[in-house]
């Protein structure tokens, strides 16, 4: 198996066990606080980040793969993660759901597209610098796995009560 197959597939498999976790959540759980320094983010939060960062992402990485350097230089991650919350603020966790799926879907298919030589093309992601688009894909997954961690935390507390 190629290696971009590869890496979408254990994207897919991801994507797929995340889809299973927040579908399983009950309404309460989703106000659930996770992250409460600077803005207070409940797994409704979380979700949305992973729809929003993801869509923007995968966005970066083609303009990388047609030659573009990649993210500016000044970009500011809060900024962008807060103005992104902003817009999603009145999205009920069902539709976030269902783009979260779409966007998995987008990337997954965006990767499986990909040759395996151009996992080698650099260009300057948001938090790594000057990186790979191999690394940038693995980031998408290990983003989500830092995240879920929190989120788990959060959730066997709550389940402990």
């Amino acid at each position: 198996m190629s290696e971009t197959l590869e890496l979408a597939e254990k994207l897919k498999t991801e994507g797929e066990k995340f889809i299973r976790i927040f579908s399983e959540l009950k309404d309460d759980q989703w106000q659930a606080e996770v992250y409460t320094e600077g803005e207070t983010w409940t797994i409704r939060n979380v979700l949305s980040h992973f729809v929003t960062s993801e869509r923007g992402l995968v966005k970066l990485f083609e303009s990388i793969r047609q030659g573009c350097t990649g993210a500016a230089d000044d970009f500011s991650i809060d900024r962008y993660n807060a103005s992104q919350q902003q817009k999603t603020k009145d999205h009920p966790p069902a539709e976030l759901l269902e783009q979260y799926k779409e966007v998995r879907g987008n990337s997954v298919n965006w990767v499986s597209r990909l040759k395996d030589d151009e996992l080698e093309i650099k260009g300057r992601h948001p938090f790594l610098g000057e990186t790979t688009l191999r690394e940038m894909i693995k980031m998408l997954y290990l983003h989500n796995q830092i995240h879920y961690r929190d989120l788990k935390k959060v959730l066997s507390v709550r389940s402990n009560e």
